[in-house]
């Protein structure tokens, strides 16, 4: 099923107001209150107790307030001491800063994200944190701004969905990691078809609903990718009564279409595994320097 991309806007441009509108929200206030947008849906259920008391201790409390992902990719992953993590779309950084204490001194996390306001409160986030092993990039998740082989995970929450082109998107989350490498990310994900009036939203394609793909889309656009082993774990299942608010809020006649929508939208955790026998470039297969560009 094809996902249909708003032309009236441009998606990345809304896509950087919403969500640098959200940073400064944040910086400035210092309560979340303040970046309840309604096509950021920050205090819906989608985006709300997705991190344990214990994490949110790790960490600032701004890094939690600019959270607008839908799950918790961190805590559905296993990182080892000393392996290299990209954040695509990493926000405030709280799963960035997360990834760095879990991979340990010898490991290194990377945030990546295209929103001016987003990078300096992530920056300023890892400086309360003290966190070393951090490093902020700017750039688009459809253009990875590191080399090939040089990644042991990718992990993402609730970002690949903003792009309209996520093909090349999950493209260059497989170059950039390692043979053996993993994909690991949150999203929502649609299972059947999903009612026009939904899909032609632009807040909700800017709060991740209108441009989620469906289930078996998302399957085959990683195997078509070159990836192994795609396995995707429900980890949120919303009903008419949860979408209610942000759907009236975009203009939605909720009611006439409750039926098309009752349990259609997932929060899932979605797995991939770049398959070793990729490595087919010298030295390709051994450690890769990592400089950005």
């Amino acid at each position: 099923m094809a996902t249909t991309v708003p032309t009236s806007v441009n998606v990345k441009d809304e896509v950087k107001q919403k969500y640098g509108s959200a940073a400064r929200a944040v910086s400035e206030s210092g309560t979340v209150q303040a970046c309840c947008d309604p096509g950021l849906r920050c205090c819906d259920p989608i985006t709300t107790n997705l991190y344990s008391a214990g994490e949110k201790g790790l960490i600032p409390e701004k890094a939690v307030l600019a959270s607008l992902g839908c799950g918790n990719p961190t805590a559905l992953i296993e990182l080892k001491p000393g392996e290299v993590v990209l954040d695509l779309g990493s926000g405030g950084g709280i799963d960035v800063l997360l990834s760095a204490r879990r991979v340990g001194p010898t490991g290194k996390a990377y945030g990546l994200d295209m929103t001016d306001d987003m990078l300096a409160l992530a920056r300023e986030n890892r400086r309360q944190a003290g966190v070393d092993n951090v490093e902020f990039l700017k750039g688009e998740i459809e253009n990875i701004p590191l080399p090939d082989n040089s990644v042991d995970v990718v992990i993402s929450n609730c970002v690949i969905n903003l792009s309209a082109d996520k093909d090349r998107v999950l493209r260059e989350a497989f170059r950039v990691l390692k043979p053996g490498g993993r994909f690991a990310v949150s999203d929502v994900v649609v299972r059947g078809e999903v009612p026009d009036a939904v899909r032609h939203s632009m807040m909700l394609w800017v709060g991740c609903i209108a441009g989620a793909l469906e289930e078996q889309d998302y399957r085959a656009r990683l195997v078509a990718a070159g990836f192994a082993d795609v396995d995707m774990e429900t980890t949120r299942t919303y009903n008419v009564a949860d979408a209610r608010q942000f759907l009236t809020e975009a203009g939605v006649d909720v009611d006439a279409i409750a039926e098309q929508v009752d349990g259609k939208f997932l929060s899932a955790f979605i797995r991939g595994t770049k398959p070793k026998a990729a490595c087919c470039e010298p030295g390709c297969c051994t450690p890769v320097a990592i400089t950005t560009r």
